[in-house]
């Protein structure tokens, strides 16, 4: 068995998430290389990988991709979504023509649920 990672409290409310965790970005835009051969496959066995070494704290966006990497995360978590913080970002509209979809901050308010 891996060693499992440190556990912190994130904030008042009672929220925990391991001291490192996994940045998915490159998983399907920045870093990754329009040639590359690295598949979704790839990068969910990625995030399993992180989950059995302890990970519990994953960063995603819907501008990763664009609209596409918080889908392949949810993939990777599927049916354990309750044991892992999901850290997303918010507040960009997208333009979705175009080979880099461009964010422009949306000042409207928004409601948490």
């Amino acid at each position: 068995m891996a060693p499992q990672l440190p556990i912190r409290n994130v904030g008042r409310q009672g929220l925990k998430a391991s001291v490192q965790g996994l940045g998915c970005m490159g998983m399907s835009m920045a870093y990754k290389d329009l040639s590359s051969t690295v598949t979704d496959e790839d990068s969910i066995a990625t995030i399993h990988r992180a989950l059995e070494l302890g990970v519990t704290f994953l960063d995603t966006s819907d501008v990763y991709g664009p609209f596409t990497h918080e889908e392949l995360v949810g993939k990777a978590i599927k049916g354990n979504r309750e044991k892992y913080m999901i850290a997303t970002k918010f507040g960009n509209k997208l333009q979705p023509n175009g080979p880099m979809a461009q964010p422009n901050m949306c000042m409207k308010p928004v409601r948490h649920r």
